[in-house]
């Protein structure tokens, strides 16, 4: 005759061998999405920083090449000036002249300090893009949580175990013998049974 609790505890070893398969299936699939998920973030923050470099590269690029022109039209200038001064019949430049070419001076100087200033707003701007890129790479990153297979089948095996003594409980409380008192019963204190 088949022992109930033998049985019930067997139907639950089964029960618990799925579940372990599964659970761990679970683990597994969950492992691999994280990866996903952190590769995705990784991928989009390298996209980010590489148009974030490309627009700077382009402003640093731009401001030289305005930079550049300033000081080209600015020496024509000059020199037609000084030019004009020494076809007047002189070597020492008039006084409106000397003031007109002050001028042009303070002038290409407000300009480069001004595409100076542009540019150090635009490299500031720059850092602080990286730094929300960097931030929003970590905001989309998840923690990776490995499959545990050890404690999955830790939890299954206690699983059983808690089946097994709940059984016999139960036939305790209902003042049937429990398989451990028919052993007991069955087997004297020399270990001999009857």
């Amino acid at each position: 005759m088949c022992n109930p609790t033998y049985a019930l505890t067997a139907i639950s070893v089964a029960s618990s061998a799925m579940q372990y398969q599964q659970g761990k299936a679970q683990q597994q699939a969950q492992y691999a999405q994280q990866k996903r998920q952190n590769d995705l973030a990784r991928k989009n923050a390298i996209q980010r920083y590489a148009t974030e470099q490309l627009r700077i590269r382009q402003e640093l690029k731009k401001s030289a090449q305005a930079d550049y022109e300033g000081t080209i039209k600015s020496r024509r200038i000059r020199s037609e000036y000084i030019s004009e001064a020494g076809d007047a019949g002189g070597l020492a430049i008039s006084g409106s002249t000397a003031a007109l070419l002050k001028d042009y001076y303070r002038t290409q100087a407000n300009y480069k300090n001004s595409i100076t200033n542009n540019m150090n707003l635009n490299i500031s701007q720059f850092e602080r893009n990286l730094e929300a890129i960097q931030f929003g790479q970590e905001s989309q990153s998840t923690y990776v949580s490995p499959p545990n297979p050890h404690l999955l089948f830790a939890s299954s095996a206690l699983n059983v175990a808690n089946t097994y003594y709940s059984l016999e409980a139960q036939k305790e409380a209902k003042g049937l013998m429990t398989n451990r008192q028919k052993r007991k019963y069955y087997t004297d204190d020399e270990g001999d049974k009857y």
